[in-house]
């Protein structure tokens, strides 16, 4: 295991910009066969929800860490890198809300999908299942140039080279002006921060010596940039879930 971590290349010095970012906004529930295999209610306006940006784990910062008792599961999603500060965001702005992007990057949104069934169930915050250090692999950042239209990429994710997800963005639920407008009318999007525009279909468990690979293809082929290799490795640390 020490071997493969060693194998990882450094993260560049652009992409260490992203743990500049003052907050991680994460779409929910935007993809309608994820809303289903999860049977979760479809949202009728886009929500979200906040990871912080300790969980944030860049290229060649080590594994991802499983907690122990925690039941670990992937979200890959297409991440947006603000440029611009955005309060009270018209919707029918479609051009603006593409001119406030200042850059892509490709996330896993790790889930601890136990403690999240608890929280629901017992109309507990999200927090704990989300916010754990490491839960937030990211690529290297991605230029706006290679993606022309956040509405129109592919999302594969790959455990031990198995494909799980792979989906395009057309199918997103809400896009991404209605996106900007429901989080900017609620709290001010900075420069800087980082909006995860929610998963598709497939997402499941990883466990301890699983590799996950990602990545994001336009026009049928991969942006070099969006590429993500991370190992998963148990915690030795003190947490061990328990229910609240």
């Amino acid at each position: 295991m020490n071997v493969f971590r060693r194998g990882f290349a450094m993260a560049s010095s652009s992409a260490s910009s992203l743990k500049q970012a003052r907050k991680v906004v994460c779409i929910g529930r935007n993809y309608a066969d994820h809303v289903a295999e999860l049977n979760s209610a479809r949202p009728k306006q886009p929500f979200f929800f906040l990871k912080p940006t300790t969980s944030i784990l860049l290229p060649g910062e080590g594994p991802v860490i499983r907690p122990r008792g925690v039941d670990l599961h992937f979200e890959v999603e297409l991440a947006l890198i603000m440029g611009k500060t955005l309060k009270d965001f018209p919707v029918e702005d479609e051009a603006g809300a593409i001119d406030a992007i200042e850059s892509y990057a490709l996330g896993i949104d790790m889930t601890a999908r136990n403690v999240q069934w608890e929280a629901k169930k017992k109309g507990l915050p999200w927090s704990i299942n989300k916010g754990f250090d490491t839960f937030l692999p990211l690529s290297n950042i991605i230029p706006k140039s290679a993606i022309p239209n956040p509405h129109a990429i592919e999302l594969y994710l790959s455990v031990n080279n198995e494909i799980r997800q792979s989906d395009s963005t057309n199918l997103f639920l809400f896009r991404v002006p209605e996106m900007l407008s429901a989080i900017s009318k609620i709290m001010t999007l900075e420069k800087g921060d980082i909006v995860l525009t929610g998963t598709p279909k497939g997402v499941g468990q990883v466990v301890p010596g699983q590799v996950m690979r990602a990545g994001i293809k336009v026009d049928g082929k991969e942006i070099e940039e969006s590429k993500i290799e991370v190992v998963v490795e148990e915690s030795t640390g003190a947490y061990v879930y328990s229910e609240t």
